[in-house]
């Protein structure tokens, strides 16, 4: 045998065993794996929708794990503050961050974001979001039809949780939509808004359930419809948008998970596993559903395609509306 085919031998064994190695430790990594508590960053204050219902799936996660998951409360800046701090943290397979839809509103209307797409790995799309139309109980309607016929009379304004929120941008598309030339006012945060919406100094507003459904039954505000292509569970006698007459509004907000770039895919998977696990678990989805969220669970292969297509379609929203935050 000449000494080309040994050496070509050897760099095959060697690249073998090489190779077996790695699939070895990779393998003792994810056994051992996690060892320590996890942490978890929330674009929002403690007590919100998002964070509360983080608080909700990581509870269940971190008995399925045998470790603690911490939340870290990281608002600002339409939540580029806690998304910065998880782009720059140690892709360990420690740390991930809450992404909500926000994440690819940011991605169309500021071109100069500190962080990249490429500094991230998706995880999961946890839950959907379904976000209604609200106005004051004082407003003299009963449905869509109406309020697009009342609001013809004047400029409406309409609120929501920031510039740049899903709330603002569905706003804009309803408002296009009716030919209603909408003004925009930003609150930092839904707490903030609902006051004014009942008080009837912004004429409406779309936002979760869980920060309107309250003030319905109270009878502060009304509720018109919900942008969801079916009836949400959380209210089935409210219609969709597209029964009201604008099937082009069939859009939700979501909540996601992600981590740095370079985190082990192990610890990628498993978490997208148990997270998976936890929304569709008889008891956590039943909560999940009461308060108005569809629980999703989905792979990360499958969230980054929803991250994809969002872009997209808020991508047209801003260009048809000529809105951008980089004024």
């Amino acid at each position: 045998m000449n000494q080309s085919v040994l050496r070509n031998r050897r760099n095959s064994l060697s690249f073998l065993a090489g190779a077996a190695m790695v699939l070895s430790c990779g393998a003792t990594w994810a056994n051992e794996w996690p060892t320590k508590p996890l942490k978890v960053f929330v674009p929002y204050a403690a007590g919100g929708p998002v964070d509360t219902v983080t608080r909700m799936l990581m509870e269940t996660v971190s008995k399925s794990l045998g470790q603690p998951v911490l939340v870290e409360n990281k608002p600002g800046a339409n939540t580029t503050v806690s998304t910065t701090a998880l782009a720059r943290a140690t892709p360990d397979g420690y740390t991930f961050g809450v992404v909500p839809a926000a994440y690819t509103t940011n991605r169309v209307l500021v071109k100069n974001l500190p962080y990249k797409p490429t500094d991230f790995a998706t995880v999961s799309h946890m839950v959907n979001i379904p976000l209604f139309l609200y106005t004051s109980a004082a407003t003299p309607v009963s449905n869509v039809a109406e309020f697009v016929a009342w609001a013809h009379k004047k400029q409406p304004s309409y609120a929501s949780t920031g510039p740049g929120s899903t709330g603002h941008l569905l706003g804009e598309m309803f408002s296009l939509s009716a030919n209603l030339k909408g003004v925009h006012v930003g609150y930092n945060g839904s707490a903030k808004a609902m006051p004014d919406l009942m008080a009837g100094l912004v004429d409406y507003f779309f936002d979760p359930a869980s920060g309107g459904m309250p003030q319905v039954k109270a009878g502060k505000l009304k509720v018109l419809a919900v942008s969801l292509p079916k009836r949400c569970e959380c209210a089935p006698d409210v219609p969709t948008m597209a029964e009201a007459g604008f099937p082009d509004i069939v859009q939700s907000s979501w909540i996601g998970l992600m981590a740095p770039a370079g985190t082990p895919k192990e610890a990628v998977d498993r978490i997208s596993k148990e997270i998976a696990n936890a929304v569709r678990g008889q008891e956590l989805s039943a909560r999940l559903q009461s308060m108005g969220f569809g629980p999703v669970g989905s792979t990360p292969a499958q969230f980054q395609s929803l991250i994809e297509s969002e872009i997209s379609v808020y991508g047209a929203i801003s260009r048809k509306a000529n809105i951008s935050l980089d004024n």
